[in-house]
């Protein structure tokens, strides 16, 4: 990729080389809008975001929240399902997920890598919201 375009476009193509059939530009498209009867969101923001998932979900169909409880009312108004998703990690999960990036079945996108001195610098910028894929923290060299 490039850093030619921008953002927003430079997002869009990262999305459709992960698979995505249709990638919204949230700056400039409202999400349900465009996405209808969808049998499952996983939703990561919250707040406006998770009012606005209610109605793109098709009966019987279920919004995961990883940060907030579904409201109720919402989720019989639209005759679906809603849950909220709070798990802590296992030796065994790791490892499997591990295997799983070994064998290329999932793609990891690292964006920036920061040495564990500059921990603060990587949290700041994981607190701007925009970071494309995950920042890693090294912790020492690796062997040679």
């Amino acid at each position: 990729m490039t850093g030619r375009g921008y953002p927003g476009q430079l997002n869009q193509e990262l999305l459709k080389q992960l698979g995505a059939d249709v990638a919204i530009d949230y700056t400039k498209q409202k999400f349900e809008d465009i996405a209808k009867d969808v049998d499952v969101v996983l939703d990561s923001i919250g707040r406006d975001t998770l009012a606005r998932s209610y109605g793109v979900v098709t009966k019987g169909g279920i919004i995961v929240s990883l940060v907030a409880r579904p409201d109720e009312s919402e989720l019989q108004k639209h005759a679906i399902r809603g849950t909220a998703l709070d798990v802590g990690p296992s030796s065994e999960e790791l490892a499997e997920i591990g295997q799983l990036i070994d064998d290329k079945k999932i793609k990891v996108i690292v964006s920036q890598t920061f040495p564990l001195s500059e921990a603060m610098k990587a949290q700041k910028q994981v607190a701007t919201g925009h970071t494309r894929g995950k920042i890693v923290l090294r912790i020492a060299d690796e062997p040679k």
